[in-house]
């Protein structure tokens, strides 16, 4: 029955011995500047982990929802020389039949010339189905600053476009404007062999900025009848058939679920995990890697531990040799030096988890660190910490911390009290 009150005895006594080396003394002031040292890098270690990580997550969820918000969640494609979809009523019947599917619509697609003037520019010309009042596959609506997409032709029969402001910036395009579209798939060959495109004179109905910079660069949408007649599609043959599900992430079982329905091949079915896989495969491992590399600073903060450790023990070898002699065990002295990192380690952690969730809030909050938007797709730094992410980062510094504390931890306890005392 005493056996537990003894043990908390010791335990105490090593947390008194800790903490008593790791002060500062007449004629060890230089032992307690290195103990802040080894603080000092343990916080800054962490404080950069949780920005870095920070910083990193919200970038990737910022990018996933512009790009999930300008693209749908699953494209439904079918296979052919032509590489179009017929008959998408009947495709359009099936999917929305799918448990997990909110929406599903027809969608027109080519790779377009923009000219004005002497001026031009290439673009991505999506056609949507405007008639359907269900939920839209993207959330294009939300995105345009002015105008609209249009069923009706301007004045002169003109077919309405509306513009990524990117492009529409880029090329001094406003509401009004008349552009010319030049296809360029629907090529016809004279018999001189020239190629012969089709031109057509379009309006610009409006612009829009989903904050996508390189989607609002190179896009416009149009009435899917309009695309069709640039392609001289029949009205039942369209590009894609693009979905939307009720969750986001099961998109892929969702996409199995719609192909299984379609009854397989000559159909693909294609969700955005896949579509994207190539960019969120690579901003996960450029997480990774700025997350190994940033925690060679907490590992930097693991080796000033060791030297500081391994300084209490030549420090205070007389000492130790005489509480050995007095009773102290192998496993107190042990205990010792563990507490004496562990204190090190959880007050640096403790330190840097708050100072880094500071500067993430302010980050976020008052945008501090504006970015080019033509290579980061936003403004501003994005900021987003989970809770495992606080948790592995902390869980990691202490770990560091512990290990670190295991060299000197042995050196002390091996220390014979006879030889200790006699240390000069």
């Amino acid at each position: 029955m005493s056996a537990g009150p003894a043990t908390m005895s010791r335990a105490r006594l090593a947390w008194y011995l800790a903490r008593r080396y790791l002060a500062s003394r007449r004629g060890g002031r230089l032992l307690s500047f290195i103990t802040l040292i080894s603080l000092g890098g343990v916080t800054v270690g962490v404080t950069a982990l949780v920005v870095v990580i920070g910083v990193m997550t919200g970038m990737q969820n910022e990018l996933r929802d512009k790009i999930l918000g300008s693209y749908p969640h699953f494209m439904v494609l079918q296979s052919g020389p032509s590489l179009r979809l017929d008959d998408w009523r009947r495709v359009v019947e099936k999917i929305e039949a799918v448990d997990g599917v909110v929406s599903a619509s027809p969608m027109g697609y080519t790779r377009v010339g923009v000219s004005r003037s002497d001026y031009a520019e290439v673009m991505d010309l999506y056609g949507v189905e405007l008639d359907d009042p269900g939920i839209s596959v993207t959330a294009m609506s939300d995105s345009l600053r002015s105008g609209a997409i249009s069923l009706e032709r301007a004045p002169g029969g003109l077919a309405p476009v509306v513009l990524g402001m990117g492009i529409a910036q880029r090329m001094s395009l406003f509401k009004g404007d008349t552009i010319r579209i030049i296809s360029l798939e629907n090529v016809k060959v004279s018999p001189n062999g020239d190629f012969l495109p089709r031109m057509d004179d379009w309006v610009v109905s409006g612009i829009f900025a989903t904050g996508h910079y390189d989607f609002d660069m190179r896009n416009g949408y149009s009435a899917l009848g309009d695309v069709q007649e640039l392609l001289e599609l029949g009205s039942g043959t369209v590009s894609y058939v693009a979905g939307r599900t009720d969750d986001l992430w099961n998109a892929p079982e969702v996409a199995e679920a719609v192909y299984e329905a379609l009854g397989g091949w000559p159909y693909v079915v294609e969700p955005w995990t896949q579509t994207h896989r190539q960019l969120f495969s690579a901003l996960k491992l450029e997480k990774l890697a700025m997350a190994v590399i940033v925690s060679l600073i907490v590992l930097v903060a693991a080796f000033n531990i060791v030297g500081t450790l391994v300084m209490v023990v030549v420090n205070r070898t007389k000492e130790i040799g005489i509480l050995k002699a007095m009773g102290l065990t192998r496993r107190d002295t042990l205990r010792t030096f563990v507490f004496q990192g562990l204190w090190i380690g959880v007050s640096g952690t403790l330190a840097g988890l708050s100072l880094g969730l500071v500067l993430s809030v302010l980050i976020e909050r008052y945008g501090l660190i504006p970015i080019p938007p033509d290579i980061y797709f936003v403004d501003n730094l994005p900021v987003s910490l989970s809770p495992w992410d606080v948790v592995w980062i902390a869980g990691g510094s202490l770990l560091v911390s512990l290990l670190a504390t295991i060299y000197p931890a042995r050196q002390a306890s091996a220390l014979v009290p006879v030889e200790a005392i006699r240390h000069e």
